[in-house]
């Protein structure tokens, strides 16, 4: 188990969803939390929230836009200065874009894939060497069951998060006997504000018993993290879904997706 008391853990995203519930989970243990995300007032209101449950909290609110490479290094730079040193990495900030790939607008699909691939491996790479050189970390890289299961109609948005998927487990294997864990969790669908910025009102509705609710996603992932595991789907439903469409040959799967897509596109 990795104790995390007396660490500091970093996340992004933390102003909504899973990222501001795995910090509620994070700083009932953590001794510092470095809350990263856009918006500020809603970062201020949970920092606010966290050292009102637990006094002794220390948390550190930065309002960066991860698209910005230069602000992100800035930051990262101003936490290297000040000896803030990054104990647990949650890398959770991203968004999602539902509909067939040629009609989406571009400049959003560009910010995504910039967002959920090249912000995301940036962090890992410049908060892993210090955790290596201390011999003690953990990552928790946010993926997706759709980077799992092909997704007509999100197929950009599960490429990326396909990307998350393997970097994790790649990265698992390089950091073997560092003291540095690392853990995906690939949440299936979450009540979170997710849906409304992937544009997901289109969506066909899915059966509700496949949801898993926002808080037990967070509990589920901080124990996964602590407990060194490699992957983690939250909630029993998504994760026999997941593994038995995983298990599926693809020359079955192919023609279902096809039929899925078909049916989105109106033809």
């Amino acid at each position: 188990m990795f104790d995390l008391h007396g660490k500091t853990a970093l996340i992004t995203g933390a102003s909504a969803g899973i990222g501001r519930e795995i910090a509620r989970v994070l700083g009932r243990e953590v001794q510092t939390l470095v809350l990263v995300a856009r918006r500020r007032d809603r970062l201020d209101e949970l920092a606010a929230e966290l050292k009102q449950s637990r006094p002794g909290l220390r948390v550190l609110v930065r309002a960066v836009d991860l698209l910005d490479r230069a602000a992100l290094g800035a930051m990262l730079d101003e936490l290297e200065r000040a000896a803030e040193g990054i104990d647990v990495l949650v890398n959770n900030a991203g968004f999602g874009d539902y509909g067939l790939l040629e009609r989406r607008d571009w400049s959003k699909l560009e910010r995504m894939l910039e967002l959920n691939v090249v912000s995301a491996t940036m962090l890992v790479h410049r908060l892993v060497p210090p955790m290596v050189a201390r011999r003690s970390g953990a990552i928790l890289n946010v993926g997706s069951v759709a980077g799992i299961l092909p997704s007509p109609a999100m197929s950009a948005y599960a490429a990326s998060k396909a990307y998350v998927n393997h970097l994790s487990e790649g990265l698992r294997a390089e950091l073997s006997g560092t003291g540095v864990t690392v853990t995906v969790l690939c949440p299936g669908p979450v009540e979170t504000e997710f849906q409304g910025v992937a544009g997901s009102d289109a969506r066909p509705e899915l059966p509700r018993a496949v949801y898993v609710d926002v808080v037990q996603c967070a509990e589920e992932a901080v124990d996964a993290m602590k407990r060194g595991r490699a992957r983690l789907i939250p909630g029993l439903a998504p994760r026999a879904m997941a593994m038995a469409i995983d298990a599926l040959p693809k020359a079955i799967v192919r023609p279902v997706l096809a039929s899925m897509a078909r049916r989105i596109r109106g033809g």
